[in-house]
């Protein structure tokens, strides 16, 4: 039995003042954005509470599908590290970076340089997509749909190379005498539909006809800052869940925005895996406890 924790969207701050010349590019209105409301939308006190919970769960292993970053300024980069090192060493934390990360030219390659570790493959290559990270009957494969996108644009891109890099692990990975569980990490909402005009992963329709054809046992995925479960299409008709957590430090908002992370407990079975799910996070009393299943099994 393995159990995978799945965090994202922290949107790590504060965010410090940037310098004059950093704001003329889309940083500019990102931080007119921050100053205007999305500090007070995220709330670092409850980041780190929801952090030390996790941290109290029984668990192997948590990924973190993106969005450490605010609007890609260097002093982010420091900061985005000792985040990951709070929720744990490169070898037990698997990252993924989402538009945020990538906000600008040069702020992925910034946030790599820093954080690379967490996204190092198998091989020992860091930073470089997708990657592969074997963890018992686990198989995490690693994807960036990360871009720099002009103001008020936050879609992502994988890129046909990445894609049909990902079909190879994927194949080879069902292929094997005894296949792992394959857990797919994208921070878009890699389905067609699951993000609005200006905020959808462009290449959705060619990444879900991948899936049709390799499979996958579960996608984890961010960005919407909305908890929600989806199901893809692999062979056979078999479906796939796509799920998406909320912000891990969001406050306000329903039950449903509230920030959360989710448990999976992943046990191997004669027909393949069993994937169960559970969610934590605040609740309407201001705790961060147990709030309930999630349905992984179409009805």
């Amino acid at each position: 039995m393995f159990r995978l924790a799945h965090i994202t969207d922290p949107h790590v701050g504060p965010l410090p003042r940037p310098r004059l010349r950093q704001l003329f590019s889309k940083r500019a209105t990102g931080y007119v954005n921050w100053r205007r409301g999305r500090k007070n939308a995220h709330d670092m006190d409850l980041l780190a509470a929801l952090v030390a919970d996790l941290q109290t769960q029984d668990h192997d292993h948590i990924a973190c599908t993106g969005d450490i970053c605010n609007i890609g300024l260097p002093s982010e980069w420091a900061t985005s590290r000792v985040f990951l090192e709070a929720l744990g060493s490169p070898d037990t934390v698997s990252f993924v970076p989402g538009n945020h990360d990538a906000y600008v030219r040069g702020s992925l390659e910034g946030l790599m340089a820093a954080c690379g570790a967490w996204t190092t493959d198998d091989d020992g290559t860091p930073g470089v997509f997708p990657y592969l990270r074997r963890r018992g009957p686990v198989a995490l494969i690693g994807l960036s749909s990360a871009i720099p996108t002009k103001p008020f644009v936050a879609s992502g891109r994988l890129g046909p190379p990445q894609i049909l890099a990902a079909r190879g692990l994927l194949e080879r990975l069902g292929a094997e005498a005894e296949p792992p569980c394959r857990v797919v990490m994208i921070h878009h909402p890699p389905h067609p539909g699951g993000a609005s005009s200006g905020r959808e992963l462009k290449d959705a329709a060619a990444f879900m006809a991948m899936i049709a054809e390799t499979g996958a046992d579960l996608i984890l995925h961010g960005h919407n800052h909305v908890g929600s479960v989806h199901f893809a299409t692999g062979p056979g008709g078999r479906p796939v869940p796509v799920v998406g957590c909320t912000s891990a430090s969001a406050r306000e908002g329903g039950p449903n925005r509230r920030a959360s992370y989710y448990l999976y407990t992943i046990a191997r079975t004669a027909a393949g895996f069993s994937i169960e799910g559970r969610e934590r996070g605040l609740t309407e009393t201001g705790l961060i406890d147990d709030r309930g299943a999630l349905r992984l099994t179409p009805s």
